[in-house]
């Protein structure tokens, strides 16, 4: 096929990130035709893939696949790294979604802006086999700036992409990327740093929480991970305790009136609390001691905290606890 046709067409997986753009515009050079899909769960997001597409003018298609991702992160084939992240199983999923698009819409290929060696456990030769192995689309996935260190791909044999035009990268560092961005003129683009949060210490101990003591859960529960401070009071009963006011407004932002219980001092400054489901009187009651013991209110003096539940306002007077006394409660 003439790659001059413009009938060659690829689809890439996108993070946003500087390997992702130059893997783009590495084939588009070429004159291929490439797009972008991007997957947005509530552990990562495809706000940088968007800015991404914005920046380059590729096409970019965005798929939110929060119930077909939980499904493989409860029990990954290939465990988890260090926190909760099933990068192998993550990067198998992606491209086995984006080859069904691939599929459905006629592209040719898939690719991606992985680097050989670039991340020790989830970017070597043998993960990046499985990884191709376990998506279905075996020969299909070709990686634009490592290609000349791997096999050829299919795309490579049948003479769509000229292999002599990729690249031979692999390693940690940055600098043969920095050099090619410099001569596509790219200056503006994202750290290589974080985007996930499964590979956070914290959020990680949170969803484990979660998983342990819930069977089923919204994708508004995996969000409010994010925030505030999380204390497990019993098998059946968390709280939420904002930290600051973007903490309080996200907590009424995912705060569901049909099933939990939200707790508010009446006459002093202090943390929304979210009881997610709800709770016992009793827990209800320790719930507010603790929202009392992080506010304002002075020490040792009755406070009435309002709760509000499904069944409407109540008003629960307590005397704070003080967080340190609450430690033990805590996810970390």
């Amino acid at each position: 096929m003439n790659l001059n046709s413009g009938k060659v067409r690829a689809l890439g997986l996108c993070s946003g990130g500087l390997d992702s753009i130059l893997s783009a515009l590495i084939l588009r050079k070429q004159g291929i035709a490439v797009e972008w899909v991007s997957f947005e769960t509530p552990f990562f997001s495809s706000e940088k893939a968007r800015q991404a597409s914005r920046n380059t003018g590729i096409p970019i298609i965005v798929k939110n696949i929060t119930k077909t991702y939980l499904k493989m992160l409860k029990n990954p084939p290939c465990g988890y790294g260090k926190y909760m992240n099933p990068c192998m199983d993550c990067h198998a999923l992606m491209f086995r979604l984006a080859g069904a698009i691939m599929k459905e819409k006629g592209f040719n290929f898939l690719f991606s802006g992985e680097v050989l060696g670039q991340r020790p456990m989830s970017q070597n030769a043998q993960s990046l086999r499985y990884v191709e192995k376990q998506s279905g689309f075996d020969g299909y996935i070709l990686r634009p700036l490592s290609a000349k260190k791997l096999p050829e791909t299919i795309p490579e044999k049948e003479g769509l992409v000229n292999r002599d035009l990729l690249f031979d990268i692999s390693g940690r560092s940055r600098k043969p990327q920095i050099k090619l961005a410099e001569g596509f003129g790219i200056a503006d683009y994202p750290s290589p740093a974080g985007g996930c949060l499964l590979t956070d210490k914290g959020y990680s101990a949170r969803l484990k929480d979660l998983f342990d003591h819930q069977e089923t859960f919204t994708e508004d529960e995996l969000h409010l991970l994010k925030h505030g401070r999380h204390l497990r009071l019993n098998q059946e009963t968390k709280i939420i305790v904002g930290r600051a006011q973007k903490d309080n407004e996200n907590l009424e932002k995912y705060y569901n009136q049909a099933e939990d219980t939200i707790f508010k001092l009446i006459k002093f400054p202090g943390p929304v609390v979210l009881m997610p489901h709800g709770g016992r009187k009793e827990i209800m009651i320790l719930a507010a001691s603790i929202c009392a013991g992080y506010s304002k209110a002075p020490d040792l003096t009755p406070v009435e905290v309002g709760a509000v539940t499904p069944q409407g306002l109540e008003a629960i007077k307590v005397i704070g606890i003080p967080p340190k006394e609450v430690r033990h409660f805590l996810i970390n």
